[in-house]
């Protein structure tokens, strides 16, 4: 089988723990793009907080697609045209907040370039803050400032915190949102249907992809739906064991070029 797409998330997958992409990883995939292979980023991240990675693997040049807010905006790397893009339905904002708001959780969302958050900042939330490196903003009346369009809401607190309240909110909103975590203490909360998976599928009808040609990798939860969606769904030997289970093939880890094992053994 000859694939011609790969997609990548970013965190514990494409990048170290130092989040950096090592040489020989990005020398692999800017060499398949050379022989006319596509990438394709795909992260819960805000797409500025992509960009660098985008410019590193040169999308621009080789006409790649950058994924943000898990499959909820994508932009055509070559000339930053938004493709597609999907809001948080605005009526269960303020419901979200009141069922968290008697527990240690940060409810964060995004304003153009700045991160907005409710006043619970914890230790969890600094860890997005630093992840996404963005000027962010703390707010007391959370519900009150979000006016604006918004693509997703991300909660943080105590792993065990973050998966009671998956329980609890996917019970409460199945078929109205979609939930899932990105790592134990990140909740994401996107529109329904709105995720990895259906970024690809956007994409494969957009661009004409073969859905069997598409190689999906990741590590983590929000990460499920693209590897089932794949012709060849690719699992981080770093990675969760429920996606691991999932997948058809464990790379090696983000720390030792698993990726570029993927690009030398599917792609060149």
């Amino acid at each position: 089988m000859s694939y011609d797409v790969i997609a990548l998330d970013i965190d514990g997958t494409l990048t170290n723990s130092k989040k950096e992409i090592t040489k020989r990883t990005r020398n692999a995939l800017i060499e398949a793009q050379k022989r006319g292979k596509k990438v394709i980023l795909a992260s819960g991240r805000h797409n500025s907080a992509m960009q660098r990675y985008a410019d590193e693997l040169q999308l621009a040049k080789y006409g790649g697609y950058i994924m943000s807010f898990n499959g909820g905006r994508i932009i055509n790397a070559y000339d930053n045209t938004v493709l597609f893009e999907a809001y948080f339905p605005r009526e269960y904002l303020n419901q979200v907040c009141d069922c968290v708001s008697g527990d240690d959780i940060t409810v964060i969302t995004y304003e153009n370039n700045t991160i907005v958050l409710n006043d619970k900042f914890n230790e969890y939330s600094q860890i997005e803050v630093d992840i996404i490196g963005l000027p962010y903003k703390i707010v007391n009346k959370f519900i009150d400032y979000v006016s604006f369009d918004i693509n997703k809401i991300l909660l943080t607190g105590e792993p065990s915190l973050i998966d009671r309240y998956k329980r609890i909110i996917e019970e409460k909103y199945k078929g109205v949102l979609d939930v899932f975590k990105s790592c134990p203490f990140f909740l994401e909360l996107m529109p329904y249907g709105i995720n990895k998976g259906f970024g690809l599928s956007f994409l494969a009808k957009h661009a004409g992809f073969n859905r069997e040609h598409i190689i999906a990798c990741g590590d983590s939860f929000n990460d499920i739906s693209m590897i089932k969606y794949a012709g060849l769904g690719v699992c981080m030997e770093n990675g969760e064991e429920e996606v691991k289970s999932i997948a058809d093939v464990i790379a090696g880890s983000s720390e030792n070029d698993g990726i570029a094992d993927i690009v030398d053994k599917y792609m060149l």
